[in-house]
């Protein structure tokens, strides 16, 4: 703002009504003009035009600034569960277990049915087996505090995101125990590690020996694990109602150490090798001085080299001594139903070949893979069987695709080119795998990722049995005393507190129709 007499002057400047008053009036345009020059080179104390009354500011959150949030929350994580989608799910009759018998073999001796001639023919074998399968409860508690629902007020309801969120984390945690819960198949203690040290390779040196111990792991095991966190032994769990479960954490038992030293220099590594164990999906790794032996590595094989310090810091000493493996407080998933004993499916462990290398899926130059061929060849052999589905990590995908198309046989691929795209795209993946062993003709198996199958693992499964009049509607399903279920509990607090839970088993009829491959390596 200026000082000036622009009221008083603008109006003496009116319309003029002759020549005089015309000139008068530039004389007071002339003095009006002079009166803005001298405004300009005298402005007021802190000179206001020179900066804004009110200006953007530099912070979403303060001043006078709109702030453009969309109303609701976005849900950004995967909710991926395969199998619990396409399980059958199937009400209980009460009891503490599901149990059923099966009819698993006729004439088992081979008794040969030729008579004579009015004689009766020879009584048959048949073989027969009971199971069952103990029912277990599963849930996951959410809390909501009453302050939290004030504040979502006309943003989200923060309160039914907590029943959402407690569903779906049920689901995910369902979805893990379908593929690989472990309730009866304990790994035991781990074998002790094979060392063989070198002088190069790594950054090893030669100033005191190195001790490694292995730990064998389940499924649990592996996903729950990692070097920076570490692994879990026995877990104490202290519950929404202040009681606690103690349950393994899919750790088996430690092995005893074994050491090596490097004869001399800096540059020394250890190749480390176990015996691979059956149940075992993964191994963790522990090195450096004896009895302070710190977590360095997790594998999906039974072998690894050590090239430098390890760089966690569990110590195998804080897991004690037990056998963590398995959770009672849960049911035995796909995979350790086949690898339960006398389950009859088929279980290989690859070779462990070149440690820290480890043994590939191997391709037979004409569009198939050995070791996925001796599988179904064995299930059809023994039991007349094709598995119609390969469950597989992202791993083990890429693996057989690329040994897949290196065939040698152009017969091997199949390429299907559709009109409507108009372009050509790169990037080749297999979907489906050709079984040559079945008594309908070749039979194609599906594979799919499994977003929980850890790296070097692949399950076959079947949803249907080629025998007759089996009596079996569904081949696996989830047999249930009471399905999902949300309970909110009475306030105790200032909070909304509820749970979701299901009580369960997850039955398979025939566990010889699975076949698991593991031990494999990358490439």
């Amino acid at each position: 703002m200026y000082q000036t007499n622009l009221p008083h002057m603008l109006a003496k400047s009116a319309l003029p009504r002759s020549v005089q008053d015309y000139n008068a009036a530039l004389a007071n345009a002339s003095g009006f003009l002079q009166e803005i020059e001298r405004a300009h080179a005298n402005p007021l104390p802190g000179d206001p035009l020179a900066k804004s009354t009110f200006s953007e500011s530099t912070s979403p959150t303060s001043g006078l600034t709109y702030y453009d949030l969309e109303t609701g929350a976005k849900f950004v994580y995967p909710l991926l569960t395969p199998l619990r989608n396409e399980i059958p799910r199937v009400s209980g009759k009460g009891g503490i277990q599901a149990n059923w018998r099966a009819v698993t073999g006729i004439n088992t001796t081979g008794l040969r049915i030729g008579v004579s001639g009015g004689n009766r023919g020879g009584v048959q074998a048949v073989s027969t087996q009971d199971y069952s399968a103990a029912y277990k409860g599963i849930g996951i508690e959410t809390s909501v505090d009453f302050e939290a629902q004030y504040a979502g007020m006309g943003f989200d309801d923060v309160k039914a995101i907590g029943a959402k969120v407690g569903l779906e984390a049920c689901m995910l945690g369902e979805e893990l125990l379908i593929l690989g819960g472990d309730t009866s198949v304990p790994l035991g203690q781990t074998p002790t590690p094979s060392l063989a040290p070198s002088t190069s390779g790594g950054s090893l040196t030669s100033t005191s020996p190195y001790s490694v111990i292995c730990v064998a792991l389940t499924l649990d095991g592996i996903v729950n694990g990692s070097v920076s966190g570490g692994i879990q032994g026995a877990i104490t769990r202290v519950n929404a109602d202040s009681s606690s479960d103690t349950f393994g954490g899919g750790a088996g038992q430690q092995s005893a150490n074994a050491t090596a030293s490097i004869s001399s220099g800096t540059t020394g590594s250890i190749a480390a090798t176990v015996a691979p164990v059956i149940g075992a999906l993964g191994y963790a790794w522990f090195w450096g001085a004896a009895g302070s032996e710190v977590l360095g590595a997790i594998t999906t094989i039974n072998s690894l080299v050590i090239t430098a310090n390890a760089t966690g810091t569990q110590t195998a000493a804080s897991l004690g001594t037990n056998d963590n493996s398995s959770n009672a407080l849960v049911f035995d998933g796909l995979l350790y139903q086949a690898f339960k004993s006398g389950s009859n499916a088929y279980v290989s462990y690859l070779a462990t070949g070149t440690a820290g290398t480890g043994s590939t899926l191997t391709g037979d130059g004409a569009g198939g893979i050995v070791e996925v061929d001796a599988a179904l060849k064995n299930r059809w052999d023994n039991y007349r069987l094709s598995p119609d589905t390969m469950w597989v990590s992202s791993q083990v995908a890429n693996n057989l695709s690329a040994k897949i198309l290196a065939g040698g046989t152009n017969a091997a691929q199949r390429f299907v080119f559709d009109a409507d795209q108009g372009a050509l795209g790169g990037g080749v993946m297999v979907r489906t795998y050709l079984n040559k062993f079945s008594m309908a003709g070749p039979k194609t198996l599906d594979i799919r990722v499994h977003p929980n199958m850890p790296a070097g693992t692949i399950l076959m499964t079947s949803r249907t049995l080629p025998y007759p009049l089996s009596n079996i509607g569904n081949v696996m399903q989830i047999r249930t005393r009471q399905d999902y279920y949300q309970i909110e509990w009475p306030p105790r607090a200032r909070r909304y507190e509820s749970g979701v839970y299901a009580d369960e088993v997850l039955q398979h009829y025939f566990p010889p129709s699975m076949a698991v491959i593991s031990n494999i390596a990358a490439g």
